[in-house]
């Protein structure tokens, strides 16, 4: 199923316009980097984004939290009040989104490893 990035920057945008709130408000109350959502507002880099990043603008803005996702993926969203219909894929999700931190986390440390040798040879080079 393909995604729709910009249905969920037009749904934001729209909800955003209707609140009265300014792009910094949102990533404030919804604890997402205001790089990110200016990239999801303008619908400037598509990218997997981590499922609770969706749940946190959806609920920050008054939805529910499944809100996005659907949009996202061209499904009907869930009322507020609905129950959130598998809670496991938003545990899994998170566990992926840990992941790729980690795995981000290894790589920038495995470039500072390297970076650092080669700094440590060039002092070795100038005794």
């Amino acid at each position: 199923m393909s995604e729709d990035w910009a249905a969920v920057a037009k749904a934001i945008n729209q909800r955003v316009n209707e609140l009265g709130w300014r792009q910094r408000e949102l990533a404030e109350r919804s604890h997402v980097s205001q790089a990110i959502v200016r990239e999801i507002q303008h619908h400037t880099v598509e990218r997997r984004r981590s499922p609770r990043t969706l749940e946190s603008l959806s609920t920050t803005l008054g939805w529910h939290p499944q809100h996005l996702d659907a949009v996202l993926h061209g499904r009907r969203p869930p009322e507020a009040d609905e129950p959130i219909t598998n809670p496991a894929d938003s545990l899994w999700s998170r566990l992926d989104g840990f992941e790729q931190r980690l795995n981000d986390i290894t790589d920038r440390l495995d470039d500072l490893k390297s970076d650092l040798s080669t700094v440590i040879e060039h002092v070795r080079d100038r005794r």
